[in-house]
C-alpha cells in the first residue's frame, strides 16, 4: 500500500528490552511496504510512559509554542501486510529549542510525549508540534510500538529536510532557532539510509496546520508475541468487536467471560478523559453484551474501551477503540 492510500479514518504494555525487527513502508515509487527498516535507539530521551495513564493522549502539546502538526501512524503486520488493530504506540520528540520533558531543566514536565491505541484499520494519531532540532541530530521523532507485553519494537522516523525546512522560514516567529542546518545525511541515526524511516509533511490549509503521515510494518500477523498477561486474560474473557462500529445511536459490546469475574468497563476519548464507566459487579461465566452507545457524548468521536475483569487469580485488562459517527 503506498503512502498515498494511506487511509484517512480514525476509527497496559510494559516495554521489555527485547527489540524486533521492524519494517516500514517503502519509499515514493518503491515495491511492497513489508520491507525491512532498521530498528533504532530509544535514545537518551525516553520515558516509560506505562505507569502513568497520564499520557494516554491524543494533543501531546500542553504549553509548546510551535505550528500545529496532526501526525498519524499506521501499523501492519509483516506476516500479511494487514492492519495490526489494538496495539499501543508510543512517540515522543523534542520542542523547538530541542529540549525533551523530564531531562535536565525540563525535569518533572511531560510535553511532547503520549500514546494512542490502533484502530481497526492499524491507525491512531497525535496532535502536536513540528519538532525542533538539536546539536547533532536532524529533526526526528521517537516511536515505541507495544504489540504485548513480551514484544515492543522502537525506531525513529524524519520528514523530508526540505519540508522541515519550509515549515520552520513560514512559521519564523515561532522557530527563533531557525531551520535545521542538518540533512537526514549527516545524522548518524540515518546516516545508513532513511527512505524507509520517512514520513511525509504536507500544509492542511484549511485547518491550518500540518499533516504528517508515517506507516510502520512489525513482524507477525496480527497480535503477536503473546505474554504471560495475555495469556491470563484469555483465559478469562474474550472481548469482541462492538457492533456497528462506527454507530450512531447505540452499539453492543460482547464480553465472554470463561469464568466469573467482577466487570467494570470504562470509556475514554483520546485525550485520556473518563467520559464513562460502570461497575457491573461479579457476572457469572458466558457471554455479555453492553450497550455503550446511549451513554457516551452525541458528535463524531473515537474513544478506547477499557474492560477489567478481576478474579480470585488477579486482575486482567482488555481494550478496544471505538468510533461515534
Amino acid at each position: 500500500m503506498k503512502r498515498g492510500h494511506f487511509l484517512k479514518s480514525l476509527g497496559g504494555l510494559s516495554l521489555l528490552p527485547f527489540v524486533p525487527k521492524l519494517h516500514a513502508q517503502s519509499p515514493p515509487g518503491g515495491g511492497s511496504n513489508c520491507i525491512l527498516v532498521p530498528s533504532e535507539t530509544a535514545g537518551p530521551f525516553p520515558l516509560d510512559l506505562t505507569a502513568n495513564e497520564y499520557f494516554f493522549r491524543q494533543d501531546i502539546r500542553e504549553d509548546r509554542v510551535g505550528v500545529q502538526m496532526r501526525q498519524k501512524v499506521r501499523v501492519i503486520g509483516a506476516g500479511n501486510c494487514q492492519p495490526m488493530p489494538g496495539v499501543r504506540v508510543n512517540i515522543w520528540h523534542c520542542d523547538r529549542d530541542g529540549n525533551y520533558s523530564g531531562y535536565n531543566s525540563e525535569e518533572g514536565l511531560t510535553y511532547c510525549r503520549g500514546y494512542q491505541i490502533t484502530d481497526e484499520n492499524g491507525e491512531c494519531e497525535f496532535i502536536t508540534i513540528v519538532p525542533g532540532w538539536y546539536p547533532g541530530r536532524v529533526t526526528h521523532m521517537h516511536f515505541q510500538v507495544h504489540v504485548s507485553t513480551q514484544y515492543s519494537a522502537v525506531s525513529q522516523w524524519t520528514w523530508p529536510h526540505a519540508a522541515v525546512v519550509d515549515a520552520v522560514q513560514t512559521h519564523a516567529e515561532l522557530y527563533p532557532e531557525g531551520p535545521d542546518p542538518l540533512t537526514p545525511e549527516q545524522d548518524f541515526a540515518f546516516s545508513d539510509g532513511y527512505d524507509l524511516q520517512l514520513a511525509s509533511l504536507e500544509w492542511d490549509a484549511a485547518n491550518g496546520e500540518y499533516v504528517s503521515e508515517y506507516e510502520v510494518t512489525v513482524e507477525g500477523e496480527g497480535t503477536v508475541g503473546i505474554g504471560y498477561e495475555e495469556r491470563r486474560t484469555a483465559e478469562v474473557m474474550a472481548l469482541g468487536a462492538n457492533y456497528p462500529n462506527p454507530f450512531s445511536a447505540s452499539t453492543a459490546l460482547p464480553l465472554e467471560l470463561l469464568q466469573p469475574a467482577a466487570v467494570h468497563v470504562t470509556v475514554f476519548d483520546l485525550n485520556g478523559k473518563r467520559v464513562w464507566e460502570r461497575d457491573f459487579g461479579h457476572l457469572p461465566a458466558g457471554a455479555h453484551t453492553f450497550d455503550l452507545g446511549a451513554d457516551l457524548p452525541n458528535g463524531p468521536q473515537s474513544y478506547v474501551v477499557q474492560v477489567v475483569a478481576t478474579t480470585e487469580r488477579g486482575r486482567c485488562v482488555a481494550v478496544l477503540r471505538i468510533a461515534r459517527m
